[in-house]
């Protein structure tokens, strides 16, 4: 939020545009292996030494091939997008691809030992890194460079964290049965990423390609925050689910409430928070980038009635990879692309609020289908999960109008004065906030929703232990972070 706020501030959105057509298609690169073996290390029974070293040099040689192929592609992307400066700026960023596949094992080897914490600590200290870097040269007038010095900072820094806090050491490559079938299971999960990632960069690569950088600087900002909801509250939650949902019996009774009520408190903060962001999306932008960024707000507005419903729909994936189904999950991945594309082509007559809407409909379209794709191997129908989410759904759509209507006849969305607009998210957060709160209770009969979410804020304050034995008997034994030597254990 810091980085956005400043850099939004002393570069201009044609910089944020033009590193966004270099990394629209790198981050794909760079997620090799961060996205397959991560899940397939934390998902494995059992992990030993000569398997984990198989998988790190197996990943460093990838990273490699695709840092060089992504180096001597840069001209032909450059052409592409009709801008030579692209040109220097994709052979740079074509390090961190290697950079970062140094650190994936060790990473996912952390995860499995469900020691978040540290992990998490490595992602603070790798993004304070970045700030600092890219802020700095900002600052010295280095403008899209500084953007560039972030994509490199990042990584590097999560490499020299992450080997400091695992202890671990590859070893040279030795034959281990187990390999092929870890391999293949990653890349199910890597081609199902690929696929995705593809879909949710062919508005980058449209707006960019048909309305050029400054625009694509415009929209991307609106993405961004458009995706923060996702970031900050289902990809760390992601890992710690996925861990404890592949220790428990597929499709058991256990298996299913863990996911329910996990579903149901999720479902209650993400509807809220997208009905409140759609709302607010337009002041929030206006008041930390800046009165140059408001087109970037009028664009969120179309996003925001499809961040709730994201975040309940990621949550489908979960299913295909605690059961050990990336196979299916790939092939789901397919329809999505096809599905989303093609919305993507209908929305484009309408510019970059065109793509937006057609964002927040292919989740609101696809989201009943994926759940019942997913759960059918465990027999998971889709009545238990609408069951646990629909009240949220509609106490937000009832507080959302009930908010805007109020504030309309009011006359508190036609003020546009710095103080006007901070007055106005406050007066929106409480309104919309006592309203909803008031809509939930109202639907589910009782406040029996807000005192188990109460229940949870004392489990996720700082210091307090993870606490399910059963997640926590077989994990991957890391060593611990105090170590003074290195151990390569033989049973991780």
């Amino acid at each position: 939020m810091v980085s956005t706020v400043v850099l939004a501030r002393l570069l201009m959105p044609s910089d944020f545009g033009l590193v966004t057509m270099v990394t629209t298609f790198s981050l794909l690169l760079m997620s090799f292996g961060q996205n397959g073996y991560t899940e397939a290390i934390i998902q494995r029974p059992e992990m030993n030494h000569a398997l984990a070293s198989n998988l790190f040099w197996i990943n460093a040689a990838a990273g490699l091939v695709l840092a060089l192929g992504f180096a001597a592609a840069s001209p032909l992307l450059a052409k592409f997008y009709g801008d030579p400066r692209v040109t220097l700026i994709a052979f740079v960023v074509s390090l961190t691809i290697f950079i970062n596949g140094l650190s994936v094992v060790h990473i996912a080897l952390l995860k499995r030992a469900l020691r978040f914490s540290v992990t998490s600590g490595i992602d603070v200290q790798a993004n304070i890194a970045s700030v600092v870097i890219s802020v700095l040269m900002a600052v010295a007038g280095w403008g899209y460079w500084a953007l560039v010095a972030a994509l490199f900072a990042r990584p590097v820094a999560q490499f020299a964290a992450v080997w400091w806090q695992c202890r671990w050491l590859p070893g040279r490559p030795r034959r281990a049965p187990e390999t092929g079938s870890i391999v293949r299971f990653a890349l199910h999960v890597y081609g199902r990423f690929s696929f995705n990632y593809t879909t949710r960069n062919t508005d980058n690569l449209l707006v960019g390609w048909r309305f050029g950088s400054a625009s694509l600087g415009f929209y991307k900002k609106a993405y961004d925050l458009f995706l923060l909801p996702a970031n900050q509250l289902y990809i760390p939650v992601g890992d710690v689910v996925l861990s404890t949902l592949s220790r428990l019996e597929r499709g058991s009774a256990e298996y299913r409430k863990y996911f329910l009520n996990g579903l149901s408190i999720l479902a209650f903060i993400s509807m809220g928070a997208g009905a409140l962001l759609t709302l607010m999306g337009k002041d929030v932008i206006r008041l930390l980038l800046g009165e140059k960024w408001g087109p970037a707000g009028h664009i969120f507005v179309f996003f925001g009635p499809g961040i709730g419903i994201m975040l309940i729909y990621f949550t489908s994936g979960l299913i295909h990879l605690s059961i050990g189904r990336a196979d299916r999950w790939l092939r789901w991945v397919v329809l999505e692309f096809a599905v989303t594309v093609m919305l993507f082509f209908l929305g484009l007559r309408w510019g970059p609020v065109g793509i937006a809407s057609a964002w927040s409909a292919s989740f609101w379209i696809l989201f009943i289908p994926a759940f019942w794709y997913a759960g059918k191997p465990i027999n998971f129908g889709v009545t238990p999960i609408l069951g646990a989410v629909w009240r949220y759904m509609l106490a937000s759509l009832i507080a959302g109008f009930a908010s805007f209507a109020i504030l309309r006849s009011l006359s508190f969305t036609l003020a546009h004065g710095l103080w006007d607009v901070f007055l106005r998210l406050l007066s929106t957060s409480l309104l919309f906030l006592v309203l909803y709160l008031g809509a939930v209770i109202l639907l589910h009969g009782g406040p029996s929703p807000l005192y188990r979410f109460a229940r949870l804020i004392p489990e996720m304050l700082p210091g307090r232990r993870f606490r399910g034995s059963s997640a926590s008997s077989d994990a991957v034994a890391v060593p611990d972070s105090k170590s003074p030597e290195p151990v390569a254990p033989q049973e991780m």
